[in-house]
């Protein structure tokens, strides 16, 4: 999906125009993959704008930077705000956020040490990931033929830049041949994760998920259905799963901030449980975590979670946001 450029983003402590938001060629993240992000969305609620679990997600990025040693330039607190602030700032009502810290000019060797740290923080406008009628009518996905790394060269756990260009490759060989996503093994042949979501499938009614050992990154929008489930009174089990055991399983479905729930009607061609014969999908426990998650945003389900955080929507005025501005280099 393109993206249409909003009004402002955050990049080093400040609202910047959207295209003053600019990173030197030589920035080590470009060259080295070395940068840390995040992908959250904002709501329309009842009561306004609201962030999803935006403290979760924040010290993910914070724990993502701390494995790979990247001294994170600004705490919690204020990337918290600056998530809220640069979705006011661009009057969203709903927005896709992207917070990324990244080594930017400095030393070009491949040893970062002496290479200074950038944070940046987008809000945009970003429909369903999957396709318009993912959420409703499902996707088709396929096994691919790259095997997601092991933990024991790649820190998983992390969400690293660096490590999309395995998730690209699972992506676009599965969109070559057709299929909407693409669905990845672990170097031990087990299930691991799609290219950029989590799966789950269901088996005689328990809700199950490879664990984090299998090569997952350890979703929010994963931990969200997790604990949905259970206060559905579904059993949730992390276990192990067979790549044939996909094929059988009653439902299967996809997980992440950009997919948020996404059912999935077949795999290598191969109909999902009876969703197919009898038109139903998603299937009823798919719809069931569907409904308990989507009505935390339309005020039919109660957040006693507390995973909203509200954002007022009012918005500046532009011309006097840019003029209190400093002019950011190129750089940083």
């Amino acid at each position: 999906m393109s993206v249409r450029p909003t009004e402002f983003i955050w990049h080093n402590g400040k609202l910047v125009p959207w295209h003053q938001a600019t990173v030197h060629v030589l920035a080590h993240g470009l060259h080295y993959g070395s940068a840390v992000f995040e992908g959250i969305r904002a709501y329309s609620t009842p009561q306004g704008t609201a962030i999803f679990r935006l403290e979760d997600h924040i010290r993910r990025l914070k724990q993502s930077a701390r494995i790979y040693r990247m001294p994170m330039p600004f705490d919690a607190a204020t990337l918290e705000a600056a998530c809220c602030e640069v979705v006011r700032a661009n009057g969203l009502s709903d927005a896709y956020l992207r917070p990324i810290a990244y080594r930017g000019f400095g030393a070009l060797s491949v040893s970062p040490l002496d290479t200074p740290m950038e944070v940046a923080i987008a809000a945009i406008e970003w429909g369903t990931y999957l396709g318009e009628d993912a959420l409703k009518q499902g996707v088709d996905a396929a096994f691919s033929s790259w095997i997601r790394p092991s933990s024991h060269s790649t820190p998983l756990m992390a969400k690293a830049s660096g490590h999309y260009l395995n998730a690209q490759l699972i992506a676009d060989e599965a969109r070559r041949n057709g299929y909407g996503e693409g669905l990845a093994l672990n170097a031990d042949g087990q299930l691991s994760e799609g290219a950029g979501e989590n799966v789950f499938l269901v088996e005689d009614g328990v809700l199950k998920t490879p664990p984090q050992s299998a090569s997952v990154l350890r979703g929010v929008t994963r931990d969200t259905v997790m604990v949905l489930a259970r206060d559905l009174g579904l059993e949730v089990s992390e276990e192990t799963i067979a790549r044939e055991r996909v094929y059988v399983a009653d439902e299967v479905f996809l997980t992440g901030t950009a997919a948020e729930i996404t059912p999935v009607r077949a795999i290598d061609g191969i109909s999902i449980g009876e969703q197919r014969l009898t038109e139903q999908c998603p299937g009823p426990i798919t719809s069931a975590l569907q409904w308990a998650f989507f009505g935390l945003f339309d005020g039919s389900t109660s957040d006693h979670h507390g995973w909203l955080r509200p954002v007022a929507v009012a918005r500046p005025d532009p011309v006097s946001a840019v003029k209190a501005l400093e002019p950011v280099p190129v750089g940083g």
